[in-house]
């Protein structure tokens, strides 16, 4: 049996490789055993392509992957797409999504502290408008919630600065360390170059946290480096984290340290797979594999993303955090469009 007081207890950080290894082998034949019981496509997918396979992402765009009975759904989550796109849907009962939000406060609070701070949240409030049906902009924003206090949205429905929000917010904190939140390109397309437009900078002594995809900063050659000295710039925020993660495995989030590798927490780890013999690599680039212990509600623990990165090392970053760290080097060639920051709709 699954005991998830057990994972919660254990550092996020804390576990090397050889204990994670053995803590995740237990953990996934039990999850792959709950799953086939309670999912058939699921039972057949391993079946066919033996045990504990990774499951395409784009498979939840075409099939309703799930582990419960639909009364004992409680929040579906959506993947971003553009108007005419499938998304992918993601059944959460109680009991997962507090697990998926639990484990977002423990490996985020660990960068910021346990303190609950100010929050400016770089987007509109309408994104959130409905609690029983979220896209992953939605969710991202509700889990990072738990971590602020006096939570302002800087955006209005239009996706332009609520300046008097924003100025109404600062002086409440003034003096106060502040936490921002929001996805990559709707900060730096609606509040770093808003704020540049209007000639304005702000003064805030803070961490930011962002995440949720960079293409369309990669095609405008905008760095991991431009877009840090760019919020020096605009907001006179130094730390800066960037996120990687995705709708499918909410919670399970891989964020990036003082020394720029983004890092798997004890909820959640990566692999490496060559898309030509679907085996795992030890070194170079490839398809990432992602694998969380939180979900039972859906069969999402073992993963195959569309996104093609690099493993850099193993429980030896200069950070001192344990586990595995990597980097993203973005969608792979041919794979399809998304991200919650690369396509979105104006709501």
């Amino acid at each position: 049996m699954l005991d998830y007081d057990e994972l919660f207890s254990l550092d996020p950080y804390g576990l090397n490789a050889q204990d994670k290894s053995l803590l995740y082998r237990r953990w996934l034949r039990d999850l792959s055993e709950h799953h086939r019981k309670l999912c058939v496509p699921y039972d057949r997918l391993v079946r066919a392509l033996g045990e504990n396979p990774a499951i395409p992402v784009r498979l939840f765009k075409e099939y309703d992957l799930r582990s419960i009975a639909q009364d004992d759904v409680a929040k579906t989550m959506t993947s971003s797409g553009t108007t005419g796109q499938r998304v992918s849907k993601i059944y959460l009962d109680k009991q997962t999504s507090f697990r998926q939000s639990k484990a977002l406060s423990r490996i985020a609070s660990s960068f910021t502290g346990k303190a609950r701070m100010p929050m400016l949240i770089i987007d509109s409030s309408a994104v959130v408008k409905n609690r029983a049906m979220f896209s992953a902009r939605g969710a991202g924003i509700l889990g990072f919630s738990m971590l602020g206090r006096d939570c302002t949205y800087a955006l209005d429905e239009n996706m332009d600065l609520d300046i008097e929000a924003i100025e109404s917010f600062c002086e409440r904190h003034h003096g106060e360390r502040i936490f921002l939140f929001g996805f990559t390109f709707m900060i730096w397309e609606h509040f770093f170059q808003a704020l540049r437009r209007r000639g304005e900078k702000l003064e805030i002594d803070g961490v930011l946290i962002h995440g949720g995809g960079w293409k369309k900063l990669a095609d405008q050659a905008v760095s991991n480096e431009t877009f840090k000295r760019v919020a020096r710039e605009t907001c006179g925020v130094e730390e800066v984290y960037n996120y990687y993660g995705m709708v499918e495995q909410t919670g399970s989030i891989f964020m990036e340290c003082d020394c720029g590798h983004l890092h798997a927490s004890v909820f959640s780890d990566v692999a490496i797979i060559d898309p030509t013999t679907m085996e795992p690599v030890a070194s170079g680039r490839g398809l990432i594999r992602c694998t969380s212990l939180l979900p039972t509600s859906y069969p999402g623990h073992i993963l195959l993303t569309e996104d093609e990165g690099e493993i850099v090392g193993v429980d030896d970053c200069p950070c001192g955090r344990k586990g595995t760290y990597f980097t993203v080097h973005g969608r792979m060639k041919g794979a399809e469009i998304r991200g919650c920051s690369d396509t979105y709709e104006r709501r």
